[in-house]
Formats: C-alpha cells, sequence, structure tokens
C-alpha cells in the first residue's frame, strides 16, 4: 500500500507548507517574527488558487514573538488569503451563503 504524499504530509487547513513545515517544526523557539522572516520569508506556502511567500503572510506580525511552530502556523491561517479557501462563499448548508444562488428544490440526504 502506497504511504502518504509528501503534500500530504505538509497540507494544512488548504495551505501547503511543503518543506516550510519541517523548517517551522525543527525551529528553536521562542522566536520573532523578524528571526522568522530572516530565516524562511522566501518560502511559498501553497493554495488551492495560488500562492504567497511566508513573508508576505507574516509581516502583520511584526512585533511578535511566537513560542512554538503552533502558533506560527495559527498566524499563517489567520492572515493568508482568500486564495487558500477554494470556493468562495461556498456553503452545504441551508439557507444559501451570501452571495450564492441555489436553483432547485432544497435536498435532504
Amino acid at each position: 500500500m502506497e504511504g502518504p504524499r509528501d503534500s500530504d504530509r505538509t497540507r494544512e487547513q488548504g495551505i501547503d507548507f511543503g518543506s516550510l513545515a519541517e523548517d517551522l517544526a525543527t525551529h528553536e523557539y521562542p522566536a520573532t517574527t523578524a528571526e522568522l522572516l530572516a530565516d524562511y520569508g522566501d518560502a511559498e506556502l501553497s493554495c488551492s488558487n495560488g500562492t504567497q511567500t511566508f513573508q508576505s503572510v507574516l509581516e502583520p506580525f511584526a512585533e511578535m514573538q511566537f513560542d512554538s511552530a503552533g502558533e506560527v502556523r495559527q498566524a499563517v491561517y489567520t492572515m493568508v488569503d482568500d486564495a487558500a479557501i477554494g470556493r468562495k462563499y461556498y456553503s452545504d448548508r441551508t439557507p444559501p451563503a451570501p452571495g450564492e444562488d441555489r436553483e432547485g428544490p432544497d435536498e435532504s440526504f
């Protein structure tokens, strides 16, 4: 049986961290935003609709200190643009999400 692909191990909440996932996991904490950007600022985060650099995502946290890789990932989830969300305004719940037009009768499964 085939194991998970590398991208499956580095993708979380629609964002593929790539080699940055391992870099953040092994980085010594606490670390400031400036330290992280100096080391990994050029790393690319891949989303379903494009890429962003780690620097462009983390820059708004200029004065922050992170105590763990988990805190850094949470900051990324907070600041990544809408390229990571897939279909905008999508909801499989009723009523329709704002901006969503549904045609046909509602179905229950």
